[in-house]
């Protein structure tokens, strides 16, 4: 019965807007498509804007550090705003702040202007840049739970047309038209955005009865900037262990990911194009693995035994990635760890919304998205430092050990499938 309500209540036209509940999902992949498209074509060029204006390799890592930080310190505000304000303005903010953000890059690029300061500045709406984690509120709100690893798994499908689109853009317009050309097409492209996203996505995909129990007569208006209300969430049955196995596990892929681009040029000695082929790779294998594998393993299989697989093989992985002596041993490598990337985020998502009420999926989507902005803010020191003492092995090393007492933790203490709650 509660099921069928709930289901109801997604279905309600004021809850999924006139394009109904599938046209929603499929604009909303469509945004995500964007968004991501226009943050690569801003990563293939600003290495270069920042040699242009004179900034060395520390003060490019002040750089990407303040934008770590800022997305760590934005996505559970964000989250917890658009749990109150709905999709609809979540995503036309995000958006809105997209636009200014590569409005102030394209500044940046005038010689005319205060190029670095600028290109510092334009790191502040980074703070609200979230459209993914909007679109995972968006996705989980209008799917069933048993549909929901395979809906956000399908975003992988977006993140890796977004990296290929964005690289392949990003190079040919800068060199076709300047540095300024892709982040003027990337603000004209988020401003399409958030009109796309004010005319078509509906205020709330929470549905009527979510609503009203948010929003209950006599109860003081929630704050978005409620701290106490946010790390509630943590606490709650299941929630604490599954948020620490996301962090714990991934964290040192994340180190390994971070120091890529110089592992590539010092260990592997790959010239530019070689590191930006193999990206293209990843970006492919990423593409296949969590839009097509993740999605049929989900319907088959657990979402606890997709967690525990995605842990065993880190483990693998880390164990190889410590012997490892050439690209070529990475290449074979890769797809193991793109899987266990795509199963540990897909499942681990899918259970922290299933373990909090549907009024509370934003906020905890917005912790998740977290999990990376923390990685980089802090990886680019930690990684620097292991990589100059220790050389490429320790990475291999660290995450063999951390996935190894991982495995044993959720085979001596198994996460128990909570009931959804949001239903």
């Amino acid at each position: 019965m509660q099921g069928a309500a709930a289901r109801g209540a997604r279905q309600c036209p004021n809850t999924v807007g006139a394009l109904g509940r599938p046209g929603t999902i499929l604009l909303t992949y469509l945004l995500s498509t964007l968004e991501l498209t226009c943050l690569f074509m801003q990563f293939s060029i600003l290495p270069y804007l920042s040699r242009r204006l004179g900034l060395d390799s520390v003060a490019f890592g002040y750089l990407q550090t303040t934008f770590g930080v800022l997305q760590l310190l934005g996505g559970p505000l964000f989250g917890r705003f658009a749990d109150q304000r709905g999709a609809r303005a979540a995503l036309s903010l995000s958006f809105l702040a997209a636009s200014a953000f590569y409005l102030i890059l394209a500044a940046a690029c005038s010689p005319s202007l205060p190029g670095v300061i600028l290109l510092f500045a334009s790191r502040l709406p980074s703070a609200l840049m979230h459209t993914l984690p909007a679109a995972q509120m968006v996705i989980t709100d209008l799917t069933e739970p048993e549909e929901r690893p395979s809906a956000l798994g399908r975003l992988g499908l977006c993140f890796g047309v977004g990296m290929i689109l964005g690289s392949l853009l990003g190079g040919t317009l800068s060199t076709a038209c300047g540095l300024h050309c892709p982040v003027v097409v990337a603000s004209m492209a988020n401003l399409l955005g958030a009109i796309l996203s004010y005319t078509c996505i509906p205020d709330s995909t929470k549905g009527a009865s979510v609503g009203a129990q948010s929003t209950q007569p006599g109860a003081p208006k929630p704050s978005v900037f409620d701290l106490k209300a946010i790390t509630r969430l943590l606490l709650l049955p299941g929630v604490l262990p599954v948020f620490f196995v996301k962090v714990a596990s991934g964290f040192p892929s994340g180190l390994f990911m971070i120091m890529f681009s110089i592992i590539s040029m010092d260990f592997f000695q790959l010239e530019a194009a070689q590191a930006g082929y193999l990206m293209s790779f990843f970006g492919i294998l990423q593409m296949v693995i969590q839009g097509l594998v993740i999605g049929r393993l989900s319907r088959n299989f657990s979402e606890e035994a997709l967690l525990r697989a995605s842990i065993l093989v880190f483990v693998v992985v880390g164990l190889a990635m410590a012997l490892m002596t050439s690209i070529v041993h990475f290449c074979f490598l890769m797809p193991g760890l793109v899987f266990s990337i795509c199963a540990l985020n897909v499942t681990t998502d899918s259970m922290l919304t299933k373990a909090v009420s549907a009024s509370d999926t934003g906020t905890m989507l917005g912790l998740c998205a977290s999990v990376q902005p923390l990685t980089r803010t802090v990886g680019p020191t930690i990684g620097g430092l292991l990589y100059r003492s220790f050389g490429v092995p320790i990475f291999g090393h660290m995450q063999f050990a951390v996935n190894f007492f991982i495995f044993l933790f959720l085979w001596r203490k198994p996460i128990s499938h909570k009931k959804d709650k949001a239903r």
